[in-house]
């Protein structure tokens, strides 16, 4: 329960620590006094409960911020991002590959993975890896983000867009026999809209491994363009970035392909 805190943003801890360390946050602590003082928090019924499980150890107040703060430090370089390129191959550095560090990451999935591109190329290549652990891991819950745009001229609705997608990503393009769930968003098919796209390329697996590059899911972007990444386990990142995702899907600004 006491990893409830540590699965925060490390802005909102270092506002928490603060807050303990001031007296700001003094008790007997409530749901109200938590919010007072470090602001909005994301399951803060836990947290709550975490300050009193660290109070009930006899660590309340700056004795619970140095706490905070100590455990930080200690895990500030385990976390260290590690740098993943494409592109050329160059004496004397050393960075991990991008489609080594992608297939890795979706070889170890077990339970959920968020994969977010604006562009792939011949679905069958670069879902290989992917709908094989999903036919080999069913219960692997799997949500794919992508960009559909329309070809130049096309004035056909939205909808007749979205489904002609539809009908040959699943055809032509999706090679497994589990399917994911495919989300996008809508604004890149509205003309009178702002123009906007989904261009956000990630991947994050399990709530703790993270993947956040320049690289689409394409053959290019994965062995030949000059690509940057970094690759983490930080459950706190992982968590944060899924759960902005489920937001966008929850406020309906990314929409379910059928």
């Amino acid at each position: 329960m006491i990893e409830d805190i540590l699965l925060l943003p490390p802005y909102l801890r270092a506002r928490l620590s603060g807050a303990l360390e001031t007296g700001l946050l003094n008790p007997p602590l409530s749901l109200v006094s938590l919010r007072a003082a470090v602001g909005p928090v994301e399951n803060d019924e836990a947290v709550l409960d975490a300050l009193e499980e660290l109070a009930q150890h006899g660590i309340s107040g700056r004795g619970a911020a140095a706490w905070i703060r100590t455990v930080d430090r200690a895990t500030a370089t385990q976390n260290m991002p590690g740098m993943v390129w494409s592109g050329p191959s160059v004496p004397g550095l050393h960075a991990r590959d991008t489609r080594q560090v992608f297939d890795e990451i979706l070889g170890a999935a077990k339970q959920s993975l968020w994969i977010s591109t604006y562009a792939f190329f011949d679905g069958p290549k670069a879902f290989e890896v992917l709908s094989r652990r999903m036919d080999a891991q069913p219960q692997l819950n799997t949500t794919i983000l992508l960009n559909i745009s329309r070809k130049k001229g096309d004035a056909s609705p939205p909808w007749e867009v979205v489904s002609r997608f539809s009908e040959r990503f699943w055809k032509y393009d999706w090679p497994g026999s589990v399917r994911p769930r495919i989300f996008y968003d809508p604004r890149s098919l509205d003309e009178s809209g702002p123009g906007a796209v989904f261009h956000a390329k990630a991947v994050v697996a399990d709530d703790e491994a993270v993947l956040v590059t320049s690289a689409n899911l394409t053959e290019a972007a994965f062995d030949r363009n000059i690509e940057l990444g970094l690759h983490l386990c930080d459950r706190a990142l992982a968590k944060s970035i899924t759960a902005h995702f489920r937001t966008l899907i929850e406020k309906e600004l990314l929409l379910l392909l059928p």
